[in-house]
């Protein structure tokens, strides 16, 4: 029985083994600020940014991710990300004004792309992408935040979302960048090259003479058309049209993410919660099997080698009781696919729907359709004709 004594010692070692490797994670808070530049900067020192809608990410995860992974709440997240960075972004008052843009046809002083990487809850991931008119690059770089319960709070929730501290890390890093490496006169180039891409889009062979493009495709100014020109005006004219059309977009992204917010907080906080159950339960099926896998393999060892009655039932225990552990880790498993499939089921569709629009212009009436990506290439056809027929009264 002295074998037996001690594996069952042993198998209650094991026990301790498992319970002692139990992890739980202990996060502390800290609240990053946006930087408000303290300088009273004049109007036309600041620079427009627009921000694309996000890239969803769903081409780049893995197999972790994407069990993890509801793909219609991360399409949603892809409109909700940018609109929360630009919500920042205009409330630092650091820059002039900040717009979704359905798509880069109208450029930008500043312009922000963004995929996100990871969102699951408790963590948030993403790459932003930062470039200016001229065509220079900025910088790309990941942002994360991992969050605790606290966050979820209601008195936190008021406050500001889950992830702020994300955003506010981008809009920082946004300000530093410019003020290390933009001069005021660059400020002025920018705008100026921002203005003139508008106008070759409408005339290129007016426009395509004043600028050109290094080897680095980078645009720099050769030449600029006096403020007094007709056909400047004209665009200028069309360029505000297309801004007033723009912030109308703003609209529905406001509404949309207001719809959002309560179905996508409740979605977050009870992903939050099963992403940590999960990983419990994946940590805790490994270590079922690892312990598993040895209490058989000394099981067999003693039922094999044992020259007793006493020595080979507790080698057969042994193997019992591995066996059990072994089983007890599938069982861990399933538990955790019933999860994954719970995180799946939480994530209800967002739908996108847009009315149509119904713009007055001086000689008719027009009705845009469809989504808002569609409905902004209705409308820029619409500008176009309209810079045609006012160029064409000159």
């Amino acid at each position: 029985m002295k074998f037996l004594a001690r594996n069952t010692i042993g198998l209650l070692a094991v026990a301790v083994f498992l319970s002692a490797c139990a992890t739980h994670t202990v996060k502390t808070t800290s609240y990053t600020p946006v930087i408000q530049d303290s300088q009273n900067v004049p109007e036309e020192l600041l620079l427009d940014v627009g921000i694309a809608m996000f890239d969803p990410g769903l081409d780049d995860m893995d197999d972790d991710q994407e069990a993890l992974t509801n793909p219609q709440i991360r399409v949603a997240e892809a409109r909700y990300a940018p609109w929360m960075l630009a919500d920042t972004l205009q409330r630092s008052a650091n820059w002039g004004i900040v717009r979704l843009m359905p798509n880069a046809s109208s450029p930008m002083d500043v312009f922000i792309n963004g995929t996100i990487l990871e969102s699951n809850g408790e963590a948030m991931g993403m790459r932003i992408i930062v470039n200016d008119s001229t065509g220079r690059h900025w910088y790309t770089k990941l942002y994360d935040q991992e969050i605790s319960q606290f966050s979820y709070d209601p008195s936190q929730r008021q406050q500001s979302d889950p992830f702020q501290i994300l955003y506010n890390n981008i809009a920082n890093d946004l300000l530093a960048w410019k003020k290390a490496n933009i001069e005021d006169n660059e400020i002025t180039e920018i705008r100026t090259i921002s203005e003139i891409l508008f106008a070759q889009r409408f005339s290129p062979e007016v426009f395509d003479n004043y600028l050109t493009q290094d080897r680095d495709g980078n645009y720099e100014i050769v030449a600029l058309p006096a403020d007094s020109d007709p056909v400047l005006n004209r665009v200028r004219d069309i360029r505000e049209r297309d801004f007033m059309f723009i912030d109308t977009v703003q609209d529905y992204y406001a509404t949309y993410v207001r719809q959002m917010r309560l179905p996508y907080d409740s979605w977050r906080e009870q992903s939050y919660h099963e992403t940590i159950t999960l990983r419990e339960l994946e940590a805790s099926a490994k270590r079922r099997f690892i312990a598993g896998a040895a209490a058989v393999v000394g099981g067999l060892a003693a039922a094999t080698q044992g020259s007793n009655y006493a020595t080979a039932t507790g080698g057969a225990f042994g193997v019992g009781a591995g066996a059990y552990l072994i089983k007890s880790g599938f069982d861990k498993q399933a538990e955790a696919r019933i999860h994954m499939e719970a995180l799946e089921e939480l994530g209800q569709s967002l739908e996108n729907e847009v009315a149509p629009q119904v713009i007055n212009l001086d000689d008719r009436t027009i009705t845009l359709s469809g989504s808002v990506e569609e409905q902004y290439e209705q409308w820029r056809e619409i500008l176009a004709d309209l810079y045609a027929a006012e160029v064409g009264q000159l």
